[in-house]
């Protein structure tokens, strides 16, 4: 097999490299940067240029080697090159080719485009290693204007009533893409220190986003009224955030699709924004690979391997120690 399953993660024997290992290994090619993906111990990573300030500002002093997009390298007896996954800045999937054999690793991808990250590319294999966070029929996307839409008259209709408006993102990607929405008309946009930390390493490699104002100890919240405050979900219901009412509370997700989870994360409004593909994407990102193997890492792996077994594919679930878009943490899940 060009790729096997192991107790440290996903590996290449003809390359003697792991991709996103979850124990320390000696090298480790990265899918993205966040935290079930990009861990810390690694003797050597190897990433996209685009994830690399990410990976830096995550993990400190590492040994980091970078690879353009559709650059191919030789390690061992392993052909490898990164591809656009449409998930955040920088995520890729990694195609991995051994004696003519095609492995795809997907990482987290999204197959609809948004502002920030690189277009989710297609790419032929034999084998694809696929998320299915949302891999429900009932995961259904809104277009990102009817979603701009939601946030905006939200944030709008807030100030207009003296509230300041809580939004819940993941600080890598998810909160970079909420601020890509927002009109800056309405107000002033106060980020949590997590937050805008990502944000400033994002924009010194020049991803545009609009002018935000950390929330710092001495920050005074009556000198910013009807402002938006986008911090990580945790954040919402901590000491930090009771300075800043009143307030209606939102929270940016794709488990916003379900009924009941607003209620479950006590805030008043959900908003349907996700940065992984949901089922119509799932499905059309392995069509497009031509697959016959398809291997299902985490999310509803059960159900969308036997879906896909169903179609006349070879699908089985691998467990691994991936996380996804998380409903009861605070990762980076986005």
């Amino acid at each position: 097999m060009v790729l096997t399953f192991t107790s440290s993660g996903i590996y290449c024997p003809a390359g003697d490299f792991h991709i996103d290992p979850w124990r320390p290994v000696d090298r480790a090619l990265i899918t993205h940067g966040h935290a079930d993906h990009a861990r810390p111990g690694h003797a050597r990573y190897l990433c996209t240029q685009a994830a690399a300030p990410v990976m830096r500002h995550r993990l400190g002093e590492i040994t980091l080697d970078t690879a353009r997009y559709a650059e191919t390298r030789r390690i061992g007896g392993a052909t490898v090159s990164f591809h656009p996954a449409g998930h955040v800045p920088g995520s890729a999937q990694i195609r991995v080719e051994v004696g003519g054999e095609v492995w795809v690793v997907s990482g987290d991808y999204k197959t609809t485009p948004d502002r920030l990250s690189e277009p989710f590319e297609p790419v032929r294999c034999h084998s694809f290693i696929t998320e299915c966070t949302f891999g429900l029929p009932v995961f259904t996307w809104p277009d990102e204007v009817t979603v701009a839409n939601e946030i905006n008259g939200w944030w709008a209709a807030n100030a207009a009533e003296g509230r300041f408006s809580l939004l819940g993102a993941y600080s890598l990607g998810k909160a970079q893409r909420v601020l890509s929405l927002l009109d800056p008309g309405l107000g002033p946009i106060l980020t949590h220190g997590a937050v805008e930390n990502t944000n400033a390493v994002l924009r010194a490699q020049g991803i545009p986003l609009p002018d935000t104002v950390h929330v710092t100890p001495d920050l005074k919240a009556a000198d910013h009224p009807g402002a938006l405050v986008l911090a990580p979900p945790g954040a919402l219901g901590s000491t930090w955030s009771r300075r800043f009412r009143p307030a209606s509370t939102g929270f940016a997700s794709g488990w916003m699709r379900l009924r009941g989870v607003r209620r479950r994360r006590a805030v008043d409004r959900g908003f349907v924004l996700s940065d992984h593909a949901d089922w119509a994407g799932l499905n059309d990102a392995i069509a497009q690979t031509g697959a016959e193997n398809i291997y299902a890492t985490h999310g509803y792996t059960d159900i969308f391997a036997r879906w896909l077994t169903e179609q006349g594919l070879n699908a089985q679930v691998v467990p691994t120690e991936f996380t996804g878009e998380t409903l009861d943490q605070d990762g980076d899940g986005a």
